[in-house]
Formats: C-alpha cells, structure tokens, sequence
C-alpha cells in the first residue's frame, strides 16, 4: 500500500477478502484453514474499525461543540419560549429604583431664509427633524440623616431620634452601591480588586472585599426561600432538562448540577457527580414528567420519570462514526433524526401522528439492522476472562440506539420534550466562563453563592429583568410581594 488513507486500507482488505473467497471456492484451502482465516478477518475487522477511530481527529462537529454554536432548538412546543423572546427584544423591564433617567428637548427655530433672506419669524410650522444625544452622567448621591439629641428637664434623661432600621451605622452604602458590586462580582464576573477600582473611581471610596463578599452573602440568604418555591414548582413541570460540569473548590473537583424548566433555571453545587448528588438535590427522585439529558447513567437509574436523550450529542456520535469508518447506517440515521427534527419544528402542534410514529421507528429499526450486518461482529467472550469484551465506538453507539430507541424518539411522540438538551447546557455555559475567568473558588460557600445568584440572575433575565434590576429587588425583599 502507498498510503494509509481510509479508503485505501479498507479497498486492500475487502481485495484479499475477493481473493480468499475465489481461492476457498477452488476447494484448495482445508475447512481448518478456512475457519481460521474467517476468524482473522473478522479481527482485523474490528481492529481496524478502532484504529480508524482513533486516527479520526475530533472537531467541533463531531465532538464537543458548544451549545452555543448549534441551531436553536424549536422543536417542543414551551409557550415560556415565546415570552423569553419578546423578553430579549425588550430587557429594561422592571427598573430599578435608583435608575433615573432626564429627558430635555429643545427646539431650532427657522427665522429667515437660507436662501433669499425672508423673514419666515410668523410662518406656520410644517414638520420637524429630530436628532437625539444619550449620555451618561455619574452622580453620586449622600444622604445625611441628623438625629436630634435632647435631654429630659424632669428626668434628665438624654434621648435620641430613632434612626430608619436601614442606617445601622455611622456609614453604610445603599442598595445601588451592593447590587452594582454584586452584579460585577457575580455577573460580569469582574475580578474583586477590579471592583474596588472602579467603585473607588465613580464614589471615591475603597469598599474591601470583605465587604463586598458579605453583600453577595446577603443576597444568598435572601435567596434561599426563592429557591425552595422554584423548586417546588420545577417539580410540577412536565419537562425538565438536566446537565452537569465540573468545577474546582478549594483546589478539588466540585460538580455543578443545572435543571432548567420554562423560565426557571436552578443551579446547585456538589461534590459528586452521580447518584447522590441527585439525591441530596432532590428535585428528579420527585419528579414525575420527562427529563431531557445527555444519557448519563445516573439519570438513566430512576425509572420514576420518562428519560429523553439529547438529539445533538446522538448527531455528533454518528457524525464521528461515519468519518472514522464510512459506515452507511451513520449516515442513513443521522439524516433520519435530522429530518424528523425539522418536520417536528415546523408543526405548530410539535409532534407526529401515530401513523407517522409507525413508519418512524419501522425506519429507525431498519436501519439499525442494516447497521449490524455492516459491521464486524463481535468475538465472542471466553468464560476464562473477565470483564467486557473491548468494543468500537460504532458498536457503543449502535448497542445505544438499539436499547433507547424509545428516550431517543420521545421528541416526535410528545409536544413538550425538546430534540435537544441544548437548553440546559447554555445555562450552564456561563459557569465554565466564570471558572475560565477566576481559576476556581477558594471555598465552598461562595461556589455556592455563585450558584443561587446566577440561578437567580439567569432566571429574572428569562422573565425579562435587567440584573441590576432583578439584585436589587432581592435585596429589598419586592420578589416576595409582586408577582414577578
């Protein structure tokens, strides 16, 4: 062989193949020898299917891409979609009350001619062209509260006007002032010596970051009931989506674990990844509907709930198999999902009809059966060896497509659940940014600040809130009295 290209190593087997038949049809070859030979090649077979995997280089098609390069999913019908994306289209809702905006406008008057020098001080106005100039002008407000002192002539006791239980101390800084520091320490994920600067830059005072990590604790406790009612109403939702990433705490491995319904996204932090993660949260062991995921083994173990596997992971899968080996059944499923998706995208109703189920997964069927007898069968497992039988990634996935069958097409069958897990997975975006940005949390309890607050942040922005809007109503308690 001349090279080692894909096509040339599998065109020089499948010729010694051509070569062994003709030469077993002339009867020179022993039954021994044949079954021998048949062995090899099966081997070879399944030694090349690995080999060809491992020298197909993994790219953002057919790996790891980001959620947030892949088409958006319309493929469920969420009426809370909708809202988000008028949402988008209009972010200042619900302002802030220290958020003051002036309005002036004057008027050029025409008195004479351009052109001709006539006097035009009495003529009618006929229309207007307008330009408008926005800026921002940083004002720093003080408010000083004087409380008299005066003494009793009776008694002579020394009495004092009761201060308004926000002003605790001689100095102490507004809601304004903590919800900008905690949208840059936890939003824009501004580094805390950063914030000093510019804080000291439009205030003129140096705010320590002891200080400002106590501002985003008390937003954290102020949040604590919210997420138990967000919780509680997570649970009654007919579709959930789950996802997990990890995090380092304190210079250990921590997970973070997200569930996102509607417009409700809660993020909670753990340092396992499995089962009992799931358990201390304990927001799927109660959960009765359908949970979208990545077909992590762990949601797969409770049976409490219908499972829906995410369409993008299975699309990247098949995609990596057909470059590795140009197995015709990748292609064959992967256009059948693809085009299932796009069917159920454009019906307002966001499902088949049962007759269209039928031929759905009578398809899907053949094509995995199609996929079997193309590829090498498996050796069988000798009772003298332990463990399991080392299989290709094609084989992985197609033992997969063949076992989920149901969880894989749940988003033709039902409305509600989605092609893809993708929204979980942006939530949870931005907590690799954070850890991208700050390296990891020095200590555990303010990893989980971070989660509540952005839970908090992400699910006010889904509602259609500004974060500096959605903080300082938590901190004023306006989340408990209104409905948001």
């Amino acid at each position: 062989m001349a090279s080692m290209g894909k096509s040339s190593v599998r065109a020089e087997l499948d010729k010694i193949k051509q070569d062994f038949k003709a030469l077993s049809k002339t009867e020179k070859l022993s039954s021994e020898a044949v079954l021998l030979f048949t062995s090899l090649f099966a081997l070879f077979e399944i030694v090349l299917a690995i080999f060809m995997e491992k020298k197909t280089k993994k790219t953002k098609n057919n790996s790891g891409i980001p959620s947030s390069q892949t088409d958006e999913d319309d493929t469920a019908y969420d009426p809370s979609n909708q809202d988000r994306k008028k949402n988008k289209r209009k972010p200042n809702k619900g302002n802030i009350s220290n958020k003051q905006e002036k309005v002036y406008q004057r008027t050029i008057s025409v008195t004479d001619c351009q052109c001709c020098g006539e006097d035009l001080s009495d003529q009618a106005v006929e229309d207007t062209e307008r330009r408008t100039l926005i800026d921002i002008i940083y004002e720093k407000r003080t408010t000083h509260t004087d409380s008299e002192i005066k003494t009793c002539r009776k008694c002579k006791t020394v009495n004092k006007g009761r201060f308004p239980s926000n002003l605790q101390g001689p100095q102490q800084y507004g809601n304004g002032v903590k919800a900008f520091i905690i949208n840059l320490i936890a939003v824009q994920m501004v580094a805390l010596n950063r914030t000093q600067q510019l804080l000291f830059n439009m205030i003129g005072r140096m705010v320590s970051e002891a200080v400002m990590l106590k501002y985003a604790f008390q937003l954290y406790v102020n949040l604590e009931k919210w997420e138990h009612e967000e919780t509680e109403k997570m649970i009654k939702q007919k579709v959930i989506n789950t996802d997990e990433t990890s995090m380092k705490v304190d210079k250990r491995k921590h997970w973070i674990h997200v569930c996102s319904s509607g417009d409700t996204v809660l993020k909670f932090l753990h340092p396992k990844r499995g089962s009992e993660a799931i358990e201390h949260i304990n927001i799927i062991p109660r959960f009765k509907g359908t949970i979208v995921h990545d077909c992590w083994a762990s949601y797969l173990s409770y049976d409490n709930c219908r499972h829906g596997l995410c369409g993008s992971h299975i699309l990247r899968e098949l995609e990596f198999v057909k470059e590795s080996n140009g197995y015709r059944w990748a292609f064959n499923m992967k256009r059948l999902l693809k085009d299932t998706a796009k069917k159920v995208s454009r019906r307002k109703r966001k499902k088949l009809t049962k007759k269209e189920m039928i031929r759905l997964r009578a398809h899907y069927r053949n094509i995995l059966t199609r996929g079997e007898a193309e590829m090498p069968d498996i050796p069988v497992k000798s009772k003298t060896k332990r463990g399991r039988i080392a299989k290709s990634d094609a084989h992985n996935l197609l033992e997969r497509l063949r076992k989920h069958e149901e969880s894989i097409l749940l988003f033709a069958e039902l409305a509600e659940v989605p092609f893809t897990n993708n929204r979980a997975e942006r939530d949870i975006r931005m907590s690799k940014v954070k850890q991208k940005v700050s390296g990891c949390f020095r200590t555990e309890r303010y990893a989980k600040v971070y989660c509540r607050i952005s839970s908090y942040i992400q699910t006010m922005a889904n509602k259609g809130y500004t974060s500096l809007a959605a903080i300082e109503m938590a901190l004023t308690g306006e989340i408990y009295i209104k409905e948001v």
